[in-house]
């Protein structure tokens, strides 16, 4: 399955005030493992950066002014998401610019949702933890994520951020197994067979989940199942 984490950041936060998009930053995703191809782009947005909008990311009017405009770049990147599931964060603001921007081309693009679907983890997360704080830098924190270097937002730092909080959200199973794997391998080669008889033969320790817990994974997979991704109640 491909997927695209997706983040933008905007002058403003309203298309109805005239605002637009002026960072893209996308990263491509394949069977729960991040690829490497990626599409970033600034943009300049043919208008002002709105005083707080340049508090939150910090890109200024005089460092956009001789980016690309939307239109230049947009086959790119429709070629690089059309046909994948979109992950957003808060995707109802993010599909808004996008959908407003491909408008503004004069072109014949559709709306972003006839070329991919689309998992909006904000709302994934209040479901998850209703009453709770579903900002992106909270569930950092909730998850264990590292965000320690966003000082500002970016579009591509946040879409990094991002995919490791929806892969811990929907149950880690790419990364887990894959360092999993990895240490098995690295003590195989290392120690060789006696190292893996010791670990055959230790006696490891049985902790059974308490009934608040079972009720918490039995409500996850009720979320993944409304998905069509649960495997376990098959």
């Amino acid at each position: 399955m491909r997927q695209i984490i997706l983040d933008t950041e905007t002058t403003g936060l309203r298309i109805e005030d005239g605002h637009r998009i002026i960072e893209i930053g996308c990263l491509e995703m394949v069977d729960r493992k991040l690829t490497g191809n990626h599409f970033h782009h600034f943009i300049n947005p043919e208008r002002e950066v709105e005083a707080g909008a340049l508090a939150v990311h910090g890109l200024s009017n005089e460092f956009l002014h001789n980016k690309p405009l939307f239109k230049e770049i947009v086959k790119e990147l429709m070629d690089f998401i059309s046909g994948a599931e979109l992950i957003i964060h808060n995707a109802p603001f993010d599909l808004s610019f996008l959908n407003n921007e491909l408008l503004l081309t004069r072109e014949r693009w559709k709306a972003v949702a006839d070329y991919c679907n689309v998992i909006d983890t904000l709302q994934l997360a209040r479901q998850m933890h209703p009453g709770q704080r579903n900002s992106l830098d909270a569930l950092c924190k909730r998850y264990g994520v590292d965000n320690s270097k966003r000082d500002l937002h970016g579009a591509l730092l946040d879409a990094h951020l991002l995919a490791q909080v929806y892969l811990a959200m929907t149950g880690g199973q790419g990364s887990f197994f894959d360092a999993a794997a990895e240490t098995r391998d690295a003590q195989t080669q290392s120690s060789g067979t006696a190292h893996t008889r010791r670990i055959q033969n230790h006696k490891l320790i049985i902790m059974r989940a308490a009934e608040t817990e079972l009720k918490d994974h039995e409500l996850y997979l009720q979320l993944l199942q409304k998905q069509g991704k649960c495997i376990w109640n098959d």
